[in-house]
This record gives C-alpha cells, structure tokens and sequence, in this order.
C-alpha cells in the first residue's frame, strides 16, 4: 500500500525504485539498517572520521501522518469517574478517535528540545534544509526495531569475577553449578530421635557420658562418630547429621519416652515409622555439577543465597551497563511552577530511576544548554555504554540529534519506528561498543522510546535473556492507529468472570505522565485496535504490579458489561 511517499511502498525510503526495494539481504536487521541508510541517507561507519562528513546536513522532513505523535486534543471528554460506556470504543483522550489528525509533534508541541544551531568548527558550516524535497526517515514496524536494539549489542562487555554481594543485580555470565552436593549429607528435617529399626528403642547415654538425666543428643554442625545401633534411639536436632545406622527419625511430637522398672529409658511411637521418614538425604536438592541456573539469569536474592548453599564465595557476573541522560531544552526548569513559557522538566527526575529499575548504572541526568556544540561535545566525551537524549530527534528547526550524529561519525541502525506514541525515536552506533538512544521530548512518547529501544538494548548489553512476551485480555476496546502499533497505560482488574485483565487508562496522550503514573504496563495494541477480550501482549513496567495507583482489589469494575467475550 502507498502512503504518500513518491516512488516507494510503505517502509522503504522515497525515492526508492520496487527492484530497489526488493533487493534485501532477507535477515530483518541488515533489511532495516538498508532502510534507515539507503538513498538520502549515506551510511557512515562508525570509526570514519568526523572530517569526512562536514557537508551541511539535510534536514529531514516527515511526510504527512509520519513526523510526530499526535497530540493531545483539547476538549478532552473524559471527567474524573466516568464511566467507560459499555460496548462504545475507548475513547476519552484517544488520539486516535476517527476524525483526528495525526500531526506533527512540531516546534509548538510541548516537551524538551535542542538547540538551534549545528555542530560547530573550523570548516562545519551550520546545517541547512536541502534544496527540493527532502528525505523522509524510513520507520521500521516496532517489533523489527526491539529486534534490532537487541542484535545491536553483538558482545557484551566482558565478564566482571566478585564477592557473591556485589554481584546482585547482575547477570551471570556462565551456568551455575553446584561445587557440592546439597544437603552435602544426610540431614534431619525435624526435631525428635533419630531411630535405627522398629520399635520400641532403647535411649542409651553414649560411653563416657553420666548416666544422670536425659541422654544427650546431636545438634547441628556436629559430626556423630558413633553408629546408631538397632532397637537403639538418640535425640537430634533439624539439620543435625544423621549418624550411620539410622533409619528414620521421629518427631518429638510422636514419641514418647518411657522409664521402666527394669531400669533405663525407652522411646515408644503410636504406630510403625517408615524407613526415610523425616531424613533429608544427601543430594535430594542437586548433586556436584548439576547446572542449577543457566547463563543470563538474572542474581537476585535467592540466587545469591542458592550459590552459597553451592559452595560459592564469588560470582562471575556482566557488568551492569552505564548510561548517561541528556536533557535538551533551554524552555525547562529543574524547580519551581512553569512560568513566562517555560516548563519543568519532567524526563531527567522519570528516566534515571527507571534505568536503576533496569539495574543499570546511571548519573544524575544532565541538562544541556540549547546549543548544538555542547551536544557535540557531550556525546564526543561520553565513555557510558548508552547515552540517552531527549528531544531533539524530529525534523524541526531546533532538532540538532541527526547533525550532530553525522559530525560524530555515527551509524544509524533505527531513524523512527510505526508507533504511536514516539514515533520518532532513534536508535545510533556511535562507536563500537557505544550506543545513544534518542527519545522524543514529550514525555510518554518518550517512554515509549525507553521501552521499544533503550530496555531491549541494555538487556543485551546485560547479557540478558528477554522475557517471554506475557499477554492479557482487554477489559475495554482501545482504538488503533491505521498503520502503527500503539502503546496504550493499563492497570490490572480482577474480574469474578474473566479473571486478570488489562484496563486501559485514562490521560495516554504523548505530553502526559498521568496514565503511566497509575500504570502496571503498557498494552501493545496492533494498528486498527483491539477488542475487548483481545489478548494484547503487555510490556510489564520495572517494579511490581499493584504498586500502581491504578490497581485496587476492590475496584469497581465498570467494564464488566461491556459485552461478551
């Protein structure tokens, strides 16, 4: 289907002929780095130096329904506690209602942005629109870009050895494998006797011990050399070694100890006890070089204490990726109300929490000046694996992200993606090993480009594993973009007949944090929308479901009629 670009189908560049189009390698990933770098937008690899990209930079236009995000419609029909009408599309602050238009996310749309002039030097000219038409980006559809942030990464950085502590949060670079069997010996799951054949048993005092009082008994971290002999019993405490001979232990709550008159002590239980009870035999959990998890899982807690229990005293670990945040824009304030056309800043308090969410290791976000020379400058001496901008990636006369990535010498694997919102978001090499991401400015698109482009990639970069796609039914229908995947806050319900569903959320327009504040995940909902009932695959957020202010046990659900399933 055309869409409006001369000369090319949807996905290829304009301009490109159908033979063109047709001539791909057949792997997705180096399909798209054809796309994103095919005529109009010459590949430069990343070690070319940056004297031999010095030609003015031509700004990329967007054809219509392809620049930026729609925006939030004003007029928003949606008041506090209204309910969804039931069998109605999901529509209250919908963007993409029929009847609204896809617009650009232009220089009047808010958010943060770049400067206004080009990298500078000696011989750089200011970048300068193209004389004639200008080329569009080729967006690749989203599951192809999460795809491509993935493959980006084609080693991770090498393994770090350290203490078990240390190494939390991080990823394990090689299977774990048990040094030991575990329990290392037979050990005694409950307090009691251990008993050696049927009973009743004689509870004789060890030689060498006083035959005054209660026999001693075994307790735990104590070898017994003695063999228990049969008809014969001795206390034991849990964990205690189970001493050679034993065939059982019994439950102090199950014996009973008796004095008769022929002198001595006797352990008696109500009914016969099986061979094994109450013993934990030596490797019931693992034996010695069992792999108990594989490379790229994640060290949590349990982890840490299960390559104790191993015999471990270090761990070999990826490290955890380092990014940095730039925030573009000279019209934000880091404290304060909005004023005299400035706002606050919303991205650099959101993303770097989120990173540590992500176990990645990331600064205070820095807010760079409306300058394209400091963004130069910034990304030219960064050493984080991952450098995150916001703003600055669209084609307005204040975005400098494409320019400077050209001055540097960058290799563009991702110029924007069919989704909505967010749909210009980027994805660059600017070095081997070192990567940007480029996030729209305003706020959930740019969360948007977090989840599409950054998680996949620091993922990769953490040597680890992608989740399984998890997917839930909608508890309300949600409409869809024509052509692109849509990102839609949801918040769990529990509904008596359904079970868990996704309820999407109110306040999703690509300038607002307020449906996602309330969010568990973010619906991937298909181009032409989702049904209610549809099961829609969820991107969880990095911190457990219900901490949300949009989920509550006793929620009304006022959904529940709006059809059947």
């Amino acid at each position: 289907m055309n869409d409006g670009q001369p000369g090319g189908t949807r996905g290829e560049p304009a301009g490109a002929t159908p033979d063109e189009g047709r001539a791909r390698s057949g792997d997705p990933f180096d399909d798209a780095l054809a796309l994103v770098n095919g005529p109009g937008q010459p590949r430069v690899p990343p070690a070319a130096e940056a004297a031999t990209v010095r030609a003015p930079y031509a700004a990329r236009g967007a054809a219509p329904g392809e620049g930026g995000d729609a925006p939030y419609t004003p007029g928003d029909p949606y008041t506090p506690g209204a309910p969804y009408t039931p069998g109605d599309p999901y529509t209250p602050d919908d963007p993409f209602a029929p009847g609204d238009p896809f617009a650009s996310d232009g220089p009047g749309a808010p958010g943060n942005r770049s400067g206004p002039t080009g990298p500078a030097g000696a011989d750089d000219p200011p970048p300068t629109p193209a004389p004639g038409p200008r080329p569009t980006p080729a967006a690749v559809p989203w599951q192809l870009a999460r795809d491509i942030a993935r493959r980006a990464v084609t080693e991770p950085p090498a393994p770090l050895t350290s203490a078990l502590g240390a190494a939390l949060g991080r990823t394990l670079a090689a299977p774990l494998t048990a040094l030991t069997d575990l329990p290392s010996f037979d050990t005694s799951a409950m307090d009691g006797w251990a008993v050696a054949g049927p009973g009743p048993w004689r509870l004789d005092h060890p030689a060498g011990t006083p035959e005054a009082g209660s026999p001693p008994g075994i307790l735990a971290g104590h070898a017994p050399t003695d063999v228990l002999l049969d008809g014969h019993a001795i206390a034991i405490a849990t964990g205690a070694r189970i001493p050679s001979g034993a065939t059982a232990v019994l439950r102090s709550e199950h014996g009973e100890v008796r004095a008769p008159s022929g002198g001595g002590r006797r352990l008696y239980a109500p009914q016969p006890v099986p061979p094994g009870q109450d013993i934990r035999p030596r490797g019931q959990e693992c034996r010695r070089g069992d792999q108990l998890l594989p490379a790229g899982a994640l060290v949590t807690p349990a982890v840490l204490g299960l390559a104790a229990a191993a015999g471990y005293d270090e761990l070999t670990a990826r490290p955890r990726p380092r990014a940095e945040v730039f925030v573009l824009g000279d019209e934000l304030l880091d404290h304060g109300l909005p004023r005299e056309g400035r706002i606050r800043d919303a991205l650099g308090p959101m993303l770097v929490p989120w990173l540590h969410a992500l176990g990645v290791e990331a600064p205070a976000a820095r807010h760079l000046a409306d300058d394209a020379d400091t963004l130069y400058a910034a990304l030219a001496d960064s050493t984080a694996d991952v450098v995150i901008t916001t703003g600055g990636t669209a084609s307005g006369p204040v975005d400098h992200v494409h320019p400077t990535l050209r001055g540097l010498g960058a290799e563009v694997l991702v110029d924007g993606v069919e989704v909505r919102p967010g749909h210009p978001m980027l994805l660059a090499r600017l070095a081997p090993g070192r990567h940007l991401v480029g996030l729209p400015g305003n706020p959930l698109a740019a969360v948007s480009g977090l989840c599409t482009l950054a998680e996949p990639l620091l993922c990769a970069l953490a040597g680890r594993r992608p989740a399984p796609p998890y997917r839930v039914p909608l508890a309300a229908p949600v409409h869809g973009h024509p052509h692109d995947t849509r990102l839609v806050p949801v918040a769990y319900r529990d509904d008596e007949r359904y079970g868990l569903m996704a309820a999407p959320l109110h306040f999703h327009g690509p300038a607002m944090l307020r449906g996602i504040a309330a969010a568990d995940a973010l619906a991937v909902v298909p181009p032409g929308g989702a049904k209610r009932g549809n099961e829609l695959e969820l991107l969880e957020l990095p911190w457990p479901a219900g901490w949300s202010a949009g989920w509550a046990p006793d929620t009304p659900t006022d959904w529940s009629a709006s059809g059947e399933l």
